[in-house]
């Protein structure tokens, strides 16, 4: 197995609402594993889906025979500016009918601005290709994909409680956490500075050593 070590600096400005306080709708500092995996190009969604239902489980768990894993994303340099919008109403529509996303139609917005950075890192068992460039959010911002680093994983040694590196989505994860900052955000809460005993593997990159848990695979309870 392998670890590649990305950048994703946005050129675009990145909303999609972590928080809504009222009419604000806050854009957070991390980045889904899951929507990662989809703008990346690993697995894909149908364009159309009647009834607005994620298929998680088929469409992120097939990646698991391939040994495919994409890591949440930590902002290292990240940016915000306010934004106010509305959307206008077709004023002849009379016909009512309920949203099936939840979209806001008006507010203000933080939005995670241009220029901003985050990092994350692909687990992989074969050679992997990522597009140069990816869109993301509610917008489809535009971001430019830059590889950091490619280690081998070995079994790391010494203690089998260690912090990991990255931010770590729970779910995927074998071990017993004892200490970690909980990020509270759909469609599952992601957990930053997570201190477990579990297996360990280490990759000695460019930027620096980079421990991850073992066996970290989709997982859906």
């Amino acid at each position: 197995m392998r670890l590649t070590h990305y950048r994703l600096t946005f050129h675009e400005n990145l909303f999609y609402a972590t928080r809504e306080i009222g009419r604000l709708y806050e854009t957070g500092r991390y980045l889904h594993n899951y929507a990662l995996t989809y703008a990346l190009g690993l697995v894909h969604a149908p364009y159309f889906q009647a009834q607005q239902i994620p298929a998680y489980a088929e469409e992120l768990g097939a990646l698991n025979a391939r040994g495919i894993y994409v890591t949440p994303a930590r902002g290292v340099d990240v940016r915000y500016q306010l934004v106010t919008f509305k959307f206008a109403d077709n004023a002849y529509r009379v016909k009512m009918e309920p949203n099936s996303r939840n979209v806001p139609s008006f507010g203000r917005a933080k939005e995670v601005a241009v220029g901003s950075a985050f990092e994350f890192a692909v687990i992989h068992r074969e050679p992997l290709k990522t597009p140069r460039w990816i869109r993301m959010g509610l917008w489809r911002s535009k971001a430019l994909v830059q590889i950091l680093g490619e280690a081998e994983l070995k079994p790391a040694s010494q203690s089998k409680e260690k912090i990991a590196s990255l931010p770590l989505n729970p779910l995927d994860v074998e071990g017993d956490f004892r200490i970690y900052d909980l990020i509270s955000m759909p469609p599952s809460s992601l957990v930053e500075n997570a201190r477990l005993e579990a297996d360990w593997y280490e990759a000695e990159l460019p930027t620096g050593m980079m421990f991850v848990p073992a066996n970290m695979i989709y997982r859906f309870y």
